[in-house]
């Protein structure tokens, strides 16, 4: 298990964590999703030992990350945003180097990433600066596993990588959940919380939420409208100039509305809009969604 209490960490005037408590469970797959500059970088450093927080503690299978990090670097694999590996190495000497740095050899090991490294092997010998994206993304996450860590930190691992690979790397992290491993994965797209078994929300350095992405979706108590019309530019300012708006926001083909009146009469929204000489109007109340809610809490936390 890993426990969090009140961490915050500061560079210079830029506060990037802000007394954030979670837990995560063993063998869980945890997510924090939020957006660049949210904190999950500057989180997932602190929880590898590799930087200290300012304040709070947080341990990691009972071990301190400040005074047993030796420990702690021993049961952690880690995969950073950005492709960190040697690229003037080869794919297969990039694994031999990181299995010796932990006393151990890819022959050892290597039925914990064959799932993975089976689809990169065909290219061993290629020097791991010439990889394409996803490839990468393979032989990275094949360097954090060589050692058979108990927890798996992923910082933002699908960013920049193309959609079957996205989805082909989340078929992978499942897999490697049923061995047991405590996965921690962060990201900035909203559809891959619905993948993880608990989540946290995170923006400006707090945590807005921490539950399963289902239960966060079931406990949100305000209505959300999908709209549209044959001017949608036109009917987000419009929708924004509502009297009783709370969030109003383009998702894809349409808009996502959300009233501060729980009471709304969709039928009073649609005769505003046709006032406004809109046309063509689609109206429906929707299930709302994570980015829905993380939208609403972002907006609360600045009313705050």
């Amino acid at each position: 298990m890993i426990i969090a209490e009140n961490i915050s960490k500061s560079y210079q005037e830029n506060q990037a964590l802000k007394s954030v408590s979670f837990n995560i469970n063993d063998g869980e797959l945890f997510g924090f999703i939020g957006p660049d500059g949210a904190g999950k970088t500057s989180l997932f450093r602190i929880i590898a030992s590799l930087l200290l927080p300012d304040c709070g503690s947080l341990k990691v299978f009972d071990y301190d990350v400040v005074k047993q990090y030796r420990e702690i670097r021993q049961i952690t694999g880690y995969m950073p945003g950005r492709f960190s590996l040697y690229t003037d190495l080869s794919v297969e000497e990039n694994l031999d180097f990181f299995a010796s740095v932990f006393g151990t050899t890819l022959k050892e090991n290597y039925e914990l990433i064959k799932d993975i490294y089976i689809q990169i092997e065909p290219f061993k010998d290629r020097l791991a600066g010439k990889l394409s994206g996803g490839m990468k993304q393979k032989l990275a996450l094949s360097c954090a596993l060589i050692h058979r860590p108990r927890i798996l930190i992923l910082d933002e691992p699908t960013t920049g990588v193309d959609a079957v690979s996205r989805k082909e790397f989340w078929e992978l992290l499942d897999g490697l959940k049923a061995r047991g491993i405590t996965i921690i994965v962060s990201t900035p797209y909203m559809d891959e919380a619905l993948l993880c078994d608990r989540v946290a929300l995170i923006q400006e350095g707090n945590i807005l939420s921490v539950d399963s992405p289902g239960n966060i979706i079931k406990n949100y108590n305000k209505k959300v409208y999908s709209i549209g019309s044959d001017n949608n530019y036109r009917l987000l300012t419009d929708l924004r100039a509502y009297p009783t708006v709370l969030h109003a926001f383009a998702f894809g083909q349409y808009l996502h509305y959300t009233d501060s009146n729980p009471e709304l009469n969709i039928n009073d929204l649609g005769t505003y809009l046709e006032s406004r000489n809109h046309s063509n109007i689609s109206l429906q109340v929707i299930e709302p969604g994570i980015e829905d809610i993380f939208i609403d809490l972002m907006e609360t936390v600045k009313v705050n």
